[in-house]
């Protein structure tokens, strides 16, 4: 049996997932997690990622690796590659002052768009090097290369012996691939190169960048002897693990929120609510993101003191609307809409709404909703789904599988639980051993089908709602 390893380096953890390269069969995992915060130092991921192969059961058996990773965060390393600074991740949005700078500096969104299939939002890692000049500018001339956190970690693992003992400098050997270079904001997904003039817009100079490799490409040989992938960026590395189809929309529910596809061609949202991005194996993954998905689950949780799965149980003991009472779940700003600074906001709150169960029920909808505007707006720029896939930790939840469907207007179905951006990963370094046009096959998994009548009415009282907290923080 030939055995793969699969990463996924997130936000809060580091998931290892190590599987059979032909049947994509679960042999063993282990995770480990990472420190809290909006920036951290990267060796933390390091520490984080070797902990979680020992939790695994080592790695000394297996033939290839590939790792994907939380999008969007800066890493930058000096001329020997040491880490400059704690890197600053994907929901840091200190940067934001910086992206609307960037984004008038760059022609305004449809030449943004044009160029890079996005428009820069404080996300982006483009927006974080800006910050970084203005901000931090002894760090920025140090700084000689950038990259982001799969990148790094990719790096990392690479026998770069040979080339640090030659007059080739280490930071010749990053890599990267298609799907994490599109959330930069110096990539362009359609023309498949770097826009070097970006970078320098951004930060008045050039910087080293990491080479883009195929998807199915081999991007070098770790220590211990195996081979190892380009990587993804989480999302695109979930859509692998999945096997999605065009006609997929993937709802993700995590610390963030995101809805997306596989798409056959580039996209260029000037409103910048689509992001236009690659996916793993050669084609597009236009995305919308929102920051609060499963953590409004939480938040409703704490409030009323329940646990989580009690909070389900309320939440179906409500009726569709919560009897009138709407959450508009901007807890930590938001990403779409556009608003860093919001904050959330409760609607319709009388005597009679002010149960545990309508709060309950509110914060399901309204988490649910606010995906279903960013589902509305890929719809709109693409096709409409043939069917919602449903992942996430938040996905396992009874309340949120019954209600989904009747929020988005469509069936939805619920994959068997399993660490789908690191089973994307795996299958990447099996598609590496195997080197074919296509990744290989591996069977789907188990899934959960959910239905359910529409309820418009709940989504319309939302959008009422919505508006009515964007005013007050215009």
């Amino acid at each position: 049996m030939t055995l793969v390893a699969g990463v996924d380096s997130s936000t809060q953890s580091c998931k290892v997932v190590i599987r059979d390269a032909a049947s994509g069969a679960l042999v063993r995992s282990g995770s480990a997690p990472h420190p809290a915060g909006t920036e951290v130092d990267p060796n933390a991921w390091w520490t984080a990622l070797h902990a979680a192969f020992r939790a695994a059961g080592g790695i000394e058996d297996v033939a290839a690796i590939s790792v994907g990773g939380q999008q969007h965060g800066m890493v930058c390393l000096d001329e020997a590659g040491e880490v400059v600074r704690p890197a600053l991740l994907w929901n840091d949005t200190r940067s934001a002052a910086a992206a609307a700078d960037l984004v008038r500096e760059g022609g305004g969104p449809k030449a943004w768009a044009s160029a890079v299939g996005s428009v820069p939002l404080a996300s982006f890692t483009v927006t974080k090097l800006r910050w970084l000049a203005e901000h931090e500018p002894e760090n920025l001339a140090r700084a000689q290369a950038i990259c982001l956190p799969h990148d790094w970690l990719t790096w990392r693992l690479a026998d770069v012996a040979e080339s640090t003992q030659s007059s080739e400098s280490p930071l010749a050997s990053l890599v990267t691939d298609r799907s994490d270079a599109s959330g930069t904001g110096y990539w362009s997904p359609a023309e498949n190169s770097y826009r070097p003039d970006l970078i320098r817009l951004a930060c008045g100079r050039d910087l080293v960048v990491p080479t883009v490799l195929a998807a199915s490409e081999q991007a070098g040989v770790a220590l211990g002897g195996f081979a190892l992938g380009a990587g993804a960026g989480d999302n695109a590395a979930a859509a692998l693990g999945i096997d999605a189809r065009e006609g997929d929309v993937i709802v993700s529910l995590g610390t963030s929120g995101t809805v997306f596809r596989r798409w056959s061609g580039p996209t260029a949202d000037p409103t910048a609510i689509i992001a236009g991005f690659a996916d793993a194996s050669g084609g597009f993954l236009p995305l919308v993101c929102t920051l609060n998905a499963a953590r409004v689950l939480d938040a409703a949780a704490s409030m009323l003191g329940v646990t989580l799965d009690r909070l389900s149980d309320l939440a179906l003991a409500a009726p569709a609307g919560a009897g009138g009472l709407v959450l508009v779940p901007y807890l930590e700003g938001e990403r779409t809409p556009n608003k860093p600074d919001s904050t959330g906001s409760l609607h319709g709150l009388t005597l009679a709404t002010s149960t545990p169960a309508n709060l309950a029920r509110a914060a399901v909808e309204g988490m649910l909703c606010a995906l279903a505007d960013a589902m509305d707006a890929l719809v709109a720029a693409t096709a409409p789904p043939e069917r919602v896939i449903l992942i996430g930790g938040a996905a396992a939840s009874p309340a949120v599988r019954a209600i989904a469907p009747a929020i988005f207007g469509c069936p939805v179905v619920v994959p068997a639980p399993s660490e789908y951006v690191a089973d994307g990963a795996a299958r990447q370094a099996a598609w590496v051993l195997t080197g074919g046009a296509e990744p290989p096959s591996w069977p789907a998994a188990d899934a959960v089908r959910c239905e359910a009548e529409p309820t418009p009415g709940v989504r319309a009282r939302y959008a009422d709602a919505r508006e009515l907290t964007l005013d007050g923080i215009r």
